[in-house]
Protein backbone atom coordinates (compact mmCIF):
# COMPACT_ATOMS: atom_id res chain seq x y z
CA UNK A 1 0.00 0.00 0.00
CA UNK A 2 2.91 2.43 0.93
CA UNK A 3 4.54 1.53 -2.77
CA UNK A 4 0.77 2.65 -4.39
CA UNK A 5 0.88 5.74 -2.08
CA UNK A 6 4.16 6.76 -3.33
CA UNK A 7 3.39 5.95 -7.04
CA UNK A 8 0.13 8.25 -7.05
CA UNK A 9 2.71 10.71 -5.57
CA UNK A 10 5.27 11.00 -8.45
CA UNK A 11 2.44 10.61 -11.05
CA UNK A 12 2.22 14.34 -13.36
CA UNK A 13 -0.67 16.68 -12.09
CA UNK A 14 -1.69 16.63 -15.13
CA UNK A 15 -2.26 13.30 -15.53
CA UNK A 16 -3.28 12.95 -12.07
CA UNK A 17 -6.27 15.54 -13.33
CA UNK A 18 -6.74 13.73 -16.54
CA UNK A 19 -7.23 10.24 -14.84
CA UNK A 20 -9.62 11.77 -11.89
CA UNK A 21 -11.53 13.40 -14.53
CA UNK A 22 -12.30 10.10 -16.41
CA UNK A 23 -12.98 8.66 -12.97
CA UNK A 24 -16.16 11.59 -12.29
CA UNK A 25 -17.00 11.03 -15.83
CA UNK A 26 -17.76 6.96 -14.83
CA UNK A 27 -18.92 8.10 -11.51
CA UNK A 28 -21.56 10.17 -13.41
CA UNK A 29 -22.85 7.30 -15.28
CA UNK A 30 -26.09 5.36 -13.87
CA UNK A 31 -25.46 1.39 -12.71
CA UNK A 32 -21.93 2.00 -13.23
CA UNK A 33 -20.78 4.54 -10.70
CA UNK A 34 -21.97 2.43 -8.19
CA UNK A 35 -18.54 0.51 -8.57
CA UNK A 36 -16.83 3.87 -9.17
CA UNK A 37 -15.40 5.53 -5.76
CA UNK A 38 -15.32 8.68 -7.18
CA UNK A 39 -14.94 10.18 -3.25
CA UNK A 40 -12.35 8.40 -3.00
CA UNK A 41 -10.65 9.71 -6.23
CA UNK A 42 -10.95 13.12 -5.62
CA UNK A 43 -9.21 12.54 -1.33
CA UNK A 44 -6.22 10.86 -3.11
CA UNK A 45 -5.77 13.40 -5.47
CA UNK A 46 -6.15 16.19 -2.71
CA UNK A 47 -4.09 14.14 -0.46
CA UNK A 48 -0.61 14.07 -3.04
CA UNK A 49 -0.58 17.62 -1.17
CA UNK A 50 0.78 19.83 -4.55
CA UNK A 51 0.24 23.70 -4.47
CA UNK A 52 -1.63 22.94 -7.68
CA UNK A 53 -3.50 20.21 -6.84
CA UNK A 54 -6.70 21.75 -5.41
CA UNK A 55 -7.29 24.34 -8.36
CA UNK A 56 -6.58 20.89 -11.39
CA UNK A 57 -8.61 18.51 -8.91
CA UNK A 58 -11.76 21.19 -8.93
CA UNK A 59 -11.58 21.62 -12.65
CA UNK A 60 -11.37 17.79 -12.77
CA UNK A 61 -14.19 16.84 -11.20
CA UNK A 62 -16.12 19.38 -12.83
CA UNK A 63 -15.29 18.17 -16.03
CA UNK A 64 -15.20 14.93 -15.50
CA UNK A 65 -18.77 15.51 -14.11
CA UNK A 66 -20.67 17.19 -16.17
CA UNK A 67 -19.44 15.33 -19.27
CA UNK A 68 -20.66 12.64 -17.77
CA UNK A 69 -24.19 14.19 -16.77
CA UNK A 70 -24.10 15.43 -20.43
CA UNK A 71 -24.08 12.09 -21.76
CA UNK A 72 -27.09 10.46 -19.09
CA UNK A 73 -29.16 13.96 -20.40
CA UNK A 74 -29.10 13.34 -23.71
CA UNK A 75 -29.48 9.46 -23.53
CA UNK A 76 -32.67 10.28 -21.11
CA UNK A 77 -33.88 12.56 -24.15
CA UNK A 78 -34.09 10.71 -27.29
CA UNK A 79 -34.42 6.87 -25.55
CA UNK A 80 -35.61 8.17 -21.98
CA UNK A 81 -38.90 6.06 -22.32
CA UNK A 82 -37.30 3.19 -24.42
CA UNK A 83 -34.48 2.75 -21.62
CA UNK A 84 -36.81 3.14 -18.73
CA UNK A 85 -38.56 0.07 -19.55
CA UNK A 86 -35.56 -2.25 -21.31
CA UNK A 87 -33.31 -4.62 -19.01
CA UNK A 88 -31.31 -1.77 -18.41
CA UNK A 89 -34.24 0.45 -16.57
CA UNK A 90 -35.06 -2.95 -15.04
CA UNK A 91 -31.48 -2.97 -13.07
CA UNK A 92 -32.22 0.91 -11.98
CA UNK A 93 -35.43 0.00 -10.88
CA UNK A 94 -38.93 1.97 -11.81
CA UNK A 95 -39.37 3.18 -7.91
CA UNK A 96 -35.88 4.82 -7.82
CA UNK A 97 -36.80 5.88 -11.52
CA UNK A 98 -40.43 7.30 -10.27
CA UNK A 99 -38.43 8.97 -7.25
CA UNK A 100 -36.11 10.98 -9.15
CA UNK A 101 -38.67 12.04 -11.50
CA UNK A 102 -40.83 13.33 -8.15
CA UNK A 103 -37.48 15.16 -6.63
CA UNK A 104 -37.55 16.78 -10.07
CA UNK A 105 -40.58 17.98 -10.67
CA UNK A 106 -40.56 19.41 -7.30
CA UNK A 107 -37.35 21.00 -7.37
CA UNK A 108 -36.47 21.68 -10.63
CA UNK A 109 -32.93 23.02 -11.45
CA UNK A 110 -32.11 23.20 -7.63
CA UNK A 111 -32.51 19.10 -7.18
CA UNK A 112 -29.71 19.14 -10.58
CA UNK A 113 -27.58 21.50 -7.92
CA UNK A 114 -27.06 18.90 -4.93
CA UNK A 115 -27.36 15.97 -6.58
CA UNK A 116 -23.74 15.15 -6.50
CA UNK A 117 -24.66 15.49 -2.63
CA UNK A 118 -27.24 12.39 -2.96
CA UNK A 119 -25.85 8.83 -3.55
CA UNK A 120 -27.94 6.82 -5.86
CA UNK A 121 -29.98 10.18 -7.10
CA UNK A 122 -26.42 11.76 -8.45
CA UNK A 123 -26.08 9.73 -11.41
CA UNK A 124 -30.08 9.06 -12.05
CA UNK A 125 -31.09 12.66 -12.05
CA UNK A 126 -29.27 13.79 -15.28
CA UNK A 127 -30.90 11.22 -16.75
CA UNK A 128 -34.35 11.55 -15.73
CA UNK A 129 -34.08 15.60 -16.10
CA UNK A 130 -33.40 14.44 -19.92
CA UNK A 131 -36.24 12.89 -19.96
CA UNK A 132 -38.64 15.13 -18.75
CA UNK A 133 -37.04 17.78 -21.49
CA UNK A 134 -35.92 19.61 -18.69
CA UNK A 135 -33.93 22.88 -20.51
CA UNK A 136 -30.38 21.74 -21.49
CA UNK A 137 -29.28 25.08 -20.67
CA UNK A 138 -30.40 25.73 -16.89
CA UNK A 139 -29.63 21.27 -16.36
CA UNK A 140 -26.16 22.76 -17.48
CA UNK A 141 -25.57 25.68 -14.77
CA UNK A 142 -26.96 23.48 -11.97
CA UNK A 143 -24.98 20.61 -12.80
CA UNK A 144 -21.74 22.16 -13.25
CA UNK A 145 -22.69 24.92 -10.02
CA UNK A 146 -22.72 21.39 -8.32
CA UNK A 147 -20.28 19.82 -9.21
CA UNK A 148 -18.26 22.59 -8.61
CA UNK A 149 -19.66 23.24 -4.76
CA UNK A 150 -18.86 19.09 -4.43
CA UNK A 151 -15.74 19.58 -5.55
CA UNK A 152 -14.98 21.98 -3.35
CA UNK A 153 -16.38 20.14 -0.37
CA UNK A 154 -14.16 17.34 -0.78
CA UNK A 155 -11.10 19.26 -1.36
CA UNK A 156 -11.43 21.42 1.49
CA UNK A 157 -12.08 18.02 3.68
CA UNK A 158 -9.05 16.88 1.76
CA UNK A 159 -6.95 18.99 2.72
CA UNK A 160 -8.36 19.42 6.79
CA UNK A 161 -7.73 15.66 6.86
CA UNK A 162 -3.94 15.71 5.26
CA UNK A 163 -3.21 19.09 7.72
CA UNK A 164 -3.99 16.24 10.29
CA UNK A 165 -2.32 13.47 9.28
CA UNK A 166 0.64 15.99 9.79
CA UNK A 167 -0.20 16.44 13.74
CA UNK A 168 0.35 12.43 14.07
CA UNK A 169 3.14 11.10 16.60
CA UNK A 170 3.72 7.67 14.38
CA UNK A 171 4.90 8.24 10.53
CA UNK A 172 1.78 7.31 8.73
CA UNK A 173 1.31 8.00 4.97
CA UNK A 174 -0.48 11.58 4.27
CA UNK A 175 -2.36 10.07 1.60
CA UNK A 176 -3.65 7.74 3.49
CA UNK A 177 -4.82 9.39 6.52
CA UNK A 178 -6.63 12.17 3.91
CA UNK A 179 -8.57 9.29 2.24
CA UNK A 180 -9.75 7.83 5.68
CA UNK A 181 -10.22 11.47 7.76
CA UNK A 182 -11.78 12.53 4.64
CA UNK A 183 -14.45 10.00 3.67
CA UNK A 184 -15.25 9.77 7.56
CA UNK A 185 -15.92 13.65 7.76
CA UNK A 186 -17.75 14.28 4.20
CA UNK A 187 -19.90 11.08 5.76
CA UNK A 188 -21.02 13.49 8.76
CA UNK A 189 -21.30 16.28 6.28
CA UNK A 190 -23.40 14.28 3.50
CA UNK A 191 -25.82 13.14 6.36
CA UNK A 192 -26.67 16.58 7.18
CA UNK A 193 -26.76 17.96 4.06
CA UNK A 194 -29.13 14.55 3.43
CA UNK A 195 -31.40 15.14 6.43
CA UNK A 196 -31.83 19.02 5.87
CA UNK A 197 -33.17 17.49 1.86
CA UNK A 198 -35.51 14.52 3.39
CA UNK A 199 -39.15 16.86 2.79
CA UNK A 200 -37.65 16.60 -0.80
CA UNK A 201 -35.80 13.76 -1.53
CA UNK A 202 -37.55 10.22 -0.91
CA UNK A 203 -35.55 7.57 0.95
CA UNK A 204 -33.40 5.79 -1.84
CA UNK A 205 -35.34 2.36 -2.09
CA UNK A 206 -33.28 -0.78 -1.95
CA UNK A 207 -33.06 -3.46 -4.63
Amino acid sequence: MAEWTHQVGELPTILLAGVLGVVMLLDAVPLVGVLVPGDVAVLAAVGVGRPATAASTVAAVVAGCVAGWSLSFLVGRRYGDRLRHSRVGGWIGESRWAAAESVLRRGGGRMVLVAPFLPVFNALLPLAAGGLRMSYRRFLACASLGAALWAGLYVALGTLSRSLAGLLPVDVSPLLVTMAVGLLLAGVVLLVTRRGLRGAVPAAPVA
